[in-house]
């Protein structure tokens, strides 16, 4: 299987907020700053209920300062805008479902622009295509491209969907769908390591509880890469030997791996981490390095 090209990712959707407050307001709703957003950034973002826990995750970028565009899952699209909409108020902004309006391409290898900047989060203007950068997996360079519908897109070989999927959770940045809709905190699926939480920036829904997480004592869990040889699934419960009738663990996302079995983003118990056999419906799972360093150790 190849890990170089590119390929239509029809999982994911589009929210387009519009407007003079557009920026204004998304600041107050999401976990990252977008007041302060520049047209050469973007933002990994989440969307969380009063009690801190993640409605949606998001990758935000401008297509002008009065022109936003918010990157999902599309499962959770439709009940997201809803949602957002109802802080709308008198806000100068306007929430739209623009999925149909634009092409989500997911870019690997060679076929990122080469004057993409390499960090992650930036982002770079080609006329009317937007391409994000996103976390490496495998020692491979990512990236988001966004473009109008029926816009022409640069040429690249044809990515494989299953590899896509697999190089997403091998980045180990979860995107949040819906069998785990308000399971997590960010700091669960390692957000604020991964440039998802801005702790400086103002109110938010959730925020004390995503604040109080942070500097309030030692985190309880934290975002994992497992891999597995039987099948694994978003919402799938991760059990340890200690305690086999509780489960430690949650699976976010998941993913076939190129030479068989699967790997999965899980947010497990610390506890669960330091020794023991990890397992999902009996079968047992190994633990793998995660692939970026956690805010704590850096």
């Amino acid at each position: 299987m190849t890990l170089q090209g590119r390929t239509p990712l029809d999982h994911l959707g589009l929210i387009r907020a519009q407007g003079e407050d557009s920026a204004k307001f998304l600041h107050g709703q999401l976990t990252q700053d977008f007041a302060l957003l520049g047209l050469s950034e973007s933002r990994l973002a989440a969307f969380c209920s009063a009690k801190g826990r993640m409605q949606a995750s998001f990758i935000g970028f401008k297509r002008a300062h009065d022109d936003i565009l918010l990157v999902c899952s599309r499962d959770l699209l439709a009940a997201t805008l809803k949602r957002l909409s109802m802080f709308v108020l008198r806000a100068k902004v306007r929430l739209t479902d623009a999925t149909a309006d634009f092409q989500l391409v997911g870019l690997t290898g060679s076929a990122v622009p080469a004057d993409l900047p390499a960090a992650p989060w930036t982002q770079l203007r080609q006329g009317d295509i937007s391409t994000v950068r996103l976390y490496p997996a495998e020692g491979m360079g990512r990236a988001l491209q966004v473009a109008p519908a029926g816009v022409p897109l640069p040429e690249a070989a044809l990515l494989d969907a299953h590899a896509w999927s697999w190089l997403e959770v091998r980045s180990g940045v979860a995107t949040v769908s819906q069998p785990v809709f308000e399971a997590f905190v960010p700091q669960m699926l390692n957000y604020e390591s991964v440039g998802g939480v801005n702790f400086k920036k103002g109110c938010y829904p959730g925020q004390e509880v995503v604040a109080r997480s942070q500097f309030r004592g030692t985190l309880k869990r934290r975002g994992a890469v497992l891999h597995g040889d039987g099948p694994l699934a978003a919402g799938d419960e991760v059990f340890h030997d200690s305690d086999p009738s509780q489960p430690c663990g949650l699976i976010a996302q998941a993913a076939p791996h190129p030479e068989g079995g699967f790997d999965a983003i899980a947010s497990l118990q610390v506890s669960a981490m330091a020794g023991g056999q990890l397992s999902v419906g009996g079968r047992p799972l190994q633990l793998l390095p995660l692939p970026y360093p956690l805010l704590d150790d850096i």
